[in-house]
């Protein structure tokens, strides 16, 4: 699973969702179907993404999850406030579609992401980067939340 990365998982979840959504005739949760919560979250973890994406470009490090290594241990701009921007991004994304469509299969995506990268992509990479960077990762996982 690791080898292919969180955003694919994202895209292959929101695909299956929204062919659940057009193909059997789920109602609308009323309720949670807020299009501008989703558009305002949508956006919001583009924007987190793109951040993030823009300082491994700018460091020069790889981007992907399953690179043998990492070229540094970023820890700036989201970094600051969570180890894994690009995760939270993935979920900011994937429930802002899940408001803007409000289906039920729409708001299993997030839940798809979330264990997937919690539960395989996220340990993968905590492993590598501890044995990688060693105390400086440690302080910084210390200091920093996984999420937020």
């Amino acid at each position: 699973m690791v080898r292919i990365p969180p955003p694919i998982w994202m895209f292959i979840a929101l695909a299956s969702a929204g062919a659940a959504s057009e193909f059997y005739p789920w109602k609308h949760i009323g309720e949670l179907q807020i299009v501008p919560l989703g558009i305002a979250l949508l956006v919001a973890g583009l924007a987190l993404g793109f951040w993030a994406f823009g300082l491994f470009q700018t460091e020069g490090t790889e981007i992907q999850p399953n690179s043998e290594t990492n070229k540094t241990l970023v820890t700036r701009g989201p970094y600051r406030f969570t180890r894994n921007p690009m995760y939270v991004s993935l979920l900011l994304v994937s429930l802002g579609a899940a408001f803007w469509v409000g289906t039920p299969p729409m708001f299993a995506v997030p839940v798809i992401v979330f264990c997937i990268t919690n539960w395989v992509h996220i340990p993968f990479e905590e492993a590598k980067m501890h044995h990688q960077f060693g105390a400086a990762y440690e302080a910084y996982k210390a200091k920093v939340r996984r999420w937020i």
